[in-house]
């Protein structure tokens, strides 16, 4: 079982993560795109992201908007380090920030 990271783990890997923030217990953030085309794509990529760790977060679109939320369900709905690991992947491919 993945174990839930501390309150200041999660704020020291937050310091690393523009944008993201802490919400209910898990990592969000919401990418804003300048079209559907281009939230489309994103989300795709994303997807073989989240496959290769086989981590696999919520995902919401509407129109040019993508917001993830990243926890672990095996470890009680909190955030661990495969939250985290996603997080810095996705920021990686991000190109709007």
């Amino acid at each position: 079982m993945n174990s839930p990271l501390s309150q200041s783990e999660i704020e020291i890997a937050l310091s690393g993560l523009p944008g993201w923030r802490l919400e209910r217990d898990a990592l969000e953030k919401t990418f804003k795109f300048h079209t559907f085309r281009e939230a489309m794509s994103f989300t795709v990529r994303v997807a073989f992201e989240a496959e290769e760790i086989d981590h696999h977060p919520d995902l919401h679109n509407v129109y040019n908007a993508v917001t993830l939320r990243l926890n672990t369900h095996d470890a009680d709905g909190k955030v661990t380090a495969k939250d985290v690991d996603l997080a810095r992947r996705v920021q990686h491919i991000s190109w709007v920030g």
